[in-house]
């Protein structure tokens, strides 16, 4: 058995349905399906039921999440139609300001352009501003980036224009970054047919130029997140499908395969998991802190034995040839062959204490 260690890696865009929705994932469950993945912190997002929008919501939020997570995690604070003031006096509390621009999942996504611009005019900027944004929506908020000089992170960017458009205002100096999914990086819209609704999520899967076009910028692509969004077996293939995928236990394997395969340098996964997103929000490495990594298999992704809570991925069959042996965090074996020890509240909130 040939054995690699890792930085922990840093997941900056996990749904952990908790507030809410607790059947599909909670903070307890999520966190552990993390360390299976060799993620030690994760950035969690705000559109829960109910939304954290407000103080009461977002200090309910973080109670919860001291009792039960077993990693590192911080919450991100939502941008409502009129929460710009009460926001911008949570903001160091909280990862950061999601603002949700196009078609999503849940009560968040904001159709007023005065308060999109609200929210640019009031958020400090001590921590990102982080925009769901598809498409045209992109070049809006690259001008809002440059009016505001505020730091702006694009999350999931999946189509050639999105990423050609962010690449442009990097070369220009615009304070933005942006991250991609490990299922845009590896999935197209040609497995759908063979996906069926476990296949739908937001944005869409793209065409293969689309995802060429991912590949070919990644250089300047400055994270990889999965956009964990664990919804049950029985929604997936209910009459109306929730979007979205689970991604926290397959994003190593997969990204470590593309290394075995010689489409990546295990300096680019480095980069793009663990020293770029940390960067990104101003996450420190936690001390004794890294991931034990098992080459060779092949292995077969399966839903069996995933610890989310919804217990399938979009990737199932697929061949890998790397897996997440041991994972420990700030020197305590949290996770080892298949069994997670960290119990829940062993973990840490991030930035509330501030």
């Amino acid at each position: 058995m040939t054995t690699l260690r890792l930085p922990g890696a840093a997941d900056i865009h996990v749904h952990l349905r908790d507030l809410g929705e607790t059947h599909k994932e909670d903070f307890a469950s999520g966190t552990a399906a993390a360390l299976a993945g060799g993620v030690v912190t994760v950035l969690a997002m705000p559109n829960t039921r109910p939304p954290l929008i407000d103080t009461a919501t977002f200090q309910e939020a973080v109670r919860r999440a001291r009792a039960l997570v077993r990693c590192e995690v911080g919450l991100f604070l939502g941008g409502a139609a009129d929460n710009a003031a009460e926001a911008a006096a949570l903001a160091r509390q909280a990862a950061g300001l999601k603002l949700y621009l196009d078609a999503t999942y849940g009560p968040l996504r904001l159709e007023r352009s005065a308060a999109i611009l609200c929210h640019f005019e009031t958020w400090p900027g001590c921590r990102p501003i982080a925009v769901h944004a598809e498409g045209r929506t992109v070049a809006m908020v690259l001008g809002l980036a440059a009016l505001f000089r505020k730091p702006v992170h694009f999350c999931h960017v999946s189509r050639r224009e999105e990423i050609l458009l962010i690449r442009r205002a990097k070369e220009r100096g615009l304070p933005v970054t942006c991250e991609v999914t490990p299922h845009h990086l590896f999935l197209t819209e040609e497995d759908l047919p063979r996906l069926g609704p476990f296949g739908q999520m937001r944005p869409p899967l793209a065409s293969r130029a689309d995802q060429e076009a991912l590949w070919a910028n990644l250089p300047i692509i400055d994270a990889v997140a999965t956009d964990h969004a664990p919804h049950t077996v029985a929604e997936k293939q209910g009459e109306n499908p929730p979007p979205g995928v689970p991604g926290l236990e397959t994003m190593l394997p997969l990204l470590l395969t593309a290394v075995a395969e010689g489409r990546l340098e295990l300096a680019d996964v480095v980069r793009l998991v663990a020293s770029g997103p940390r960067r990104i929000y101003g996450l420190l490495e936690p001390p004794e802190t890294w991931v034990e990594i098992e080459w060779g298999g092949p292995w077969a992704i399966s839903g069996d034995g995933l610890f989310t809570k919804c217990g399938w991925t979009a990737f199932e069959g697929m061949t890998v040839r790397a897996r997440v042996r041991r994972t420990v965090l700030k020197g305590r074996v949290a996770f080892e062959d298949g069994e997670v020890l960290a119990p829940p509240g062993s973990g840490r909130v991030l930035f509330a204490d501030l």
